[in-house]
C-alpha cells in the first residue's frame, strides 16, 4: 500500500466521524488521483513498509490497524479510539441510548424549588420536561438556565419561558450522522422516539463520545473519598453507590456485612432484585435509600435518610 492510499485511509477513518468531506475514502477515490505527499511522515504513512493491497472492508482497516499496534506503531489506546471510531458507524441510536424508564425527566407544572432538588439529586445538566403525558416532550431545561432564572430579578413565571427545543430522532439513526449532527447543531440531548412516536429513551453526546474514548468520568462521577458521603441541609445525606460498605457502617454506625459486596450501591441493587431506576426506594432497617442517578449500567447516588434506633 503507498503512501497516498494509506493518507486517504486517514482521511477515511475521519469521514466515519463526519469530519472530513466525502470522496476521502479510498474506495471513493481512483487510483490515479493525483495528491501531492504530506510534508511529514504520519503514522498511516509509516505504515506503507509493513504492508500492502488495498484495505476493502471496515474489517480489513481493523486488522491493519491491529498490526500497526502490535508493531509498535500505534499505542493501544489509540487503537482502541480509532476501533471505536469505526463502530459508530456501525451503530444506531437504539444501542446506546438511555431507555425511558431511566431518563430522569422533570414535570412542566413543578414548582422551580421541587424542579431544583431534582437537578440537585440527578446530578444532571440537561432535562427533559413533558406535559402530564411523558410522551408530551415540550423542550429541553438546562440546570443553568433553571438557576439565572431562579436568581434573575422579574425571572419567568413558568419553566417553560426556559426550555429549548427538543431534538427528536428515530432509534435507527446511525451514531456517526448523530455526532455529526451534534456538532453543527450544538445541541448535546436528543430525544428518541419509537416507530409509533412515542418516548423511547433519550442520548447524548457523551452517550456517542464514549463510544469512541470509553466511559467519561465527570465531576458527579468522582469516587472522591471525602465526598461520598455529603450531608444536605434538608438532614438527608448524598450517598455515592461507591461508598465502601466499610465506610458507610463507620459513618452512620451501622453494621451492614461487606462479606458479599463491597460497596454499598452493590448492597441496596442486591436486596433491590434489578438494576434500579432513579426514584426507586428501599428501607433496610433505619435507613431509608432513595436512588438519585442512575444509568443503564449502575446506579451512582443515593439519598439518604436515617432514622433513629427503635
Amino acid at each position: 500500500m503507498n503512501p497516498v492510499r494509506l493518507v486517504q485511509l486517514g482521511r477515511c477513518l475521519r469521514l466515519h466521524l463526519g469530519t472530513a468531506r466525502r470522496g476521502a475514502c479510498p474506495a471513493e477515490m481512483s487510483e490515479d488521483s493525483p495528491s501531492s505527499p504530506p510534508e511529514r511522515r504520519s503514522w498511516l504513512e509509516r505504515l506503507s513498509t509493513a504492508f500492502s493491497g488495498d484495505p476493502q472492508t471496515l474489517d480489513d482497516v481493523v486488522e491493519i490497524l491491529r498490526d500497526a499496534q502490535a508493531n509498535g506503531l500505534l499505542g493501544a489506546d489509540t487503537l482502541k479510539m480509532l476501533e471505536g471510531a469505526l463502530s459508530v458507524s456501525e451503530q444506531q441510536v437504539g444501542d446506546i441510548m438511555i431507555p425511558r424508564s431511566q431518563m430522569v425527566s422533570l414535570p412542566l407544572d413543578a414548582k422551580f424549588l421541587d424542579l431544583m432538588k431534582m437537578v440537585v439529586e440527578s446530578g444532571h445538566s440537561r432535562f427533559p420536561v413533558h406535559g402530564e403525558d411523558r410522551d408530551e416532550i415540550l423542550g429541553i431545561l438546562l440546570a443553568k438556565d433553571l438557576l439565572r432564572g431562579m436568581v434573575a430579578d422579574g425571572g419567568p413565571s413558568s419553566v417553560r419561558e426556559l426550555l429549548r427545543p427538543a431534538v427528536l430522532i428515530p432509534e435507527s439513526k446511525r451514531l456517526n450522522v448523530l455526532l455529526k449532527e451534534f456538532r453543527l447543531s450544538r445541541n448535546h440531548m436528543a430525544i428518541v422516539v419509537d416507530e409509533h412516536g412515542g418516548v423511547a429513551g433519550l442520548v447524548t453526546i457523551e452517550d456517542v463520545l464514549e463510544q469512541i474514548v470509553g466511559e467519561i468520568d465527570d465531576e458527579h462521577d468522582d469516587a472522591d473519598e471525602a465526598k461520598l458521603i455529603a450531608a444536605q441541609a434538608d438532614g438527608q445525606f448524598l450517598v455515592d453507590a461507591l461508598t465502601p460498605i466499610s465506610d458507610f457502617n463507620e459513618q452512620f454506625g451501622a453494621d451492614f456485612d461487606d462479606d458479599e459486596y463491597d460497596t454499598i450501591g452493590g448492597l441496596v441493587t442486591s436486596a433491590i432484585g434489578h438494576l434500579p431506576e432513579a426514584g426507586e426506594e428501599l428501607a433496610l432497617g433505619r435507613f431509608h435509600f432513595r436512588v438519585g442517578r442512575a444509568d443503564q449500567r449502575r446506579v451512582h447516588t443515593f439519598v439518604l435518610s436515617v432514622h433513629g434506633p427503635e
